[in-house]
C-alpha cells in the first residue's frame, strides 16, 4: 500500500520557512510567516488572554468531553461579534465552534458538498494559499475570478465580467477585510454592489473573516458581512481567533450559516455536528474558553487589538514613505492603502527570489509580504532593497528579451 503513495509535493509556504530558519545571515528579514509581531519581534500574548488564562486556571474546570459544537458561550460571542449587537440575522444563524478558522473553511466546504455538491466554488485571484486545497479536497470545484486595483480601488468591473458566468447556487467565498495577499478591499459603497451581484444572481457568500480588528477597526472591519447579512437570505462566515486575540496555536474559530429561515436552524446545526463528529468529533475547548472570558469583559482586549492594528498601519504607512524617499517605483505607493497585515509586492517570481538571495529578504513567489513581521529597524534596508530589486538593469535587460 505505501509503496503506491503519490510523492507528495512540500507546502511551499513552509519549505521558505524552512530555508529561512537554515539561512546564516544575520540580518535576514522574515516576511513569510503570517503572524502578528511587536516592536520586539515576538508575538506577544496578550494581556487579556493572561488574564482570562489565570481566572481559567484558577476555577480548574473539569476536562470532561463537551458538546459537538462546541463552547455555547464562545458561540454567542462570535456570533455578535460578526453580525453585531441586536442584528436581524442573529435571530436565523446558527454558529457552531471549530478548529481554527482552517477547520470552519474545511467544515463549511463538507457542508456544501452535502447540500449543493455540483455548485462551483468562485475564488479570488490572487487568493489565500489554502482556500482552494481546503475546497478541492472537499470534493468541489473551485474556478478563479480577478482581485485587482484600478484607480479607484478593487477593479470591480473585472469582478462582475468574472462573475458573469457563475450560476445560480454557485458559492463566491470573499475575505471580509483584509484580504489575503493582496490588502485590497472593498470600500462600503462596492460592498453594497458585491452584495446585490450575488442576490440578482442568486449567489450564496462564503465569507472568510479571519483579520477582523487589523484593517480600519473591530466594527468597521464588519461592514461587508454585515451588508450580506441584512441584504441576503443564506450567508456562510468562516471566522478565527487567531489574530485579533492572538490564540494561534490554540487553534479557536468558529462556522456559522446564515439561514433564509430560523425553522431551518436546527437542522443546519445537526449536519454541522455530524460533520465536525466524522472529522474531530468536538473542539478543543482552552481558546474557546479564553476567548468567552473576552467576550464577557472586552475593553482590555479591543485597547490591545487596536494598538496593534495602528501599529500595523504605522509600518505599512513608514514602509510607503521609505519606498518613496529612496526613489523606489510609484508602483510600490499601492502598498500605502492597502489594508491588514499582508500586501503583495509588485515583483515577479525572478525579483522576489533575488530580494531573498541576495538581500535576505523572504516574501512569497507571488509577492505576499507580511506588514506585521516587518520590524521598524528594518524598514529603510527592505525599502532600499525593493527599489535595487525593482530597478535592477540585468532584470530589465532580461525582461526586454523574454518580450
Amino acid at each position: 500500500m505505501l509503496a503506491a503513495l503519490p510523492i507528495a509535493e512540500p507546502d511551499p509556504l513552509w519549505a521558505l520557512i524552512s530555508s529561512f530558519r537554515q539561512d546564516r545571515r544575520t540580518d535576514k528579514i522574515d516576511l513569510v510567516v503570517g503572524v502578528y509581531r511587536d516592536a520586539s519581534g515576538q508575538t506577544p500574548v496578550m494581556r487579556a488572554v493572561q488574564d482570562a488564562e489565570a481566572r481559567l486556571a484558577s476555577a480548574a474546570a473539569s476536562k470532561s468531553y463537551r458538546a459537538l459544537s462546541g463552547n455555547p458561550a464562545f458561540n454567542d460571542g462570535m456570533s455578535r461579534l460578526l453580525l453585531g449587537e441586536g442584528a436581524e440575522a442573529l435571530n436565523r444563524q446558527c454558529t457552531i465552534q471549530t478548529v481554527g478558522g482552517t477547520g470552519a473553511l474545511r467544515i463549511l466546504a463538507d457542508f456544501i458538498a452535502l447540500v449543493s455538491p455540483h455548485a462551483t466554488i468562485w475564488n479570488t485571484n490572487p487568493g489565500y494559499v489554502n482556500h482552494r486545497p481546503i475546497m478541492t479536497a472537499a470534493g468541489l470545484a473551485v474556478r478563479a475570478f480577478r482581485w485587482q486595483e484600478n484607480e479607484a480601488g478593487l477593479d470591480l468591473d473585472a469582478v462582475v465580467a468574472d462573475l458573469g458566468e457563475a450560476r445560480q447556487g454557485d458559492v463566491v467565498l470573499l475575505h471580509g477585510c483584509c484580504h489575503n495577499p493582496t490588502g485590497i478591499d472593498p470600500t462600503p459603497e462596492r460592498w453594497r454592489l458585491l452584495a446585490k451581484l450575488c442576490k440578482d444572481k442568486g449567489l450564496i457568500p462564503l465569507i472568510d473573516m479571519a483579520y477582523q480588528g487589523f484593517g480600519d477597526g473591530i466594527e468597521e472591519d464588519a461592514v461587508g458581512l454585515r451588508h450580506f447579512a441584512q441584504e441576503l437570505d443564506t450567508v456562510l462566515v468562516a471566522a478565527s481567533c487567531s489574530k485579533n486575540m492572538g490564540l494561534y496555536c490554540e487553534r479557536t474559530g468558529a462556522a456559522m450559516v446564515i439561514a433564509p429561515d430560523r425553522d431551518l436552524l436546527a437542522n443546519i446545526r445537526a449536519t454541522l455536528e455530524r460533520i465536525t463528529r466524522a472529522n474531530y468529533s468536538m473542539p478543543p475547548e482552552h481558546g474557546a474558553a479564553i476567548a468567552a472570558r473576552l467576550f464577557e469583559n472586552p475593553g482590555m482586549w479591543l485597547a490591545e487589538l487596536e494598538a496593534s492594528r495602528r501599529r500595523v498601519a504605522e509600518i505599512r504607512s513608514g514602509l510607503a514613505d521609505a519606498l518613496a524617499g529612496c526613489g523606489a517605483p510609484e508602483k510600490f505607493q499601492v502598498l500605502r492603502r492597502q489594508k491588514g497585515m499582508f500586501s503583495l509586492l509588485p515583483l515577479d517570481q525572478r525579483q522576489m527570489n533575488r530580494l531573498r538571495e541576495d538581500f535576505g529578504v523572504y516574501g512569497t513567489a507571488n509577492g505576499r509580504i507580511n506588514i506585521a513581521g516587518l520590524l521598524p529597524r528594518d524598514v529603510e534596508r527592505l525599502a532600499d532593497a525593493l527599489r535595487a530589486v525593482s530597478s535592477s538593469p540585468s532584470f530589465v535587460r532580461a525582461a526586454k528579451a523574454s518580450a
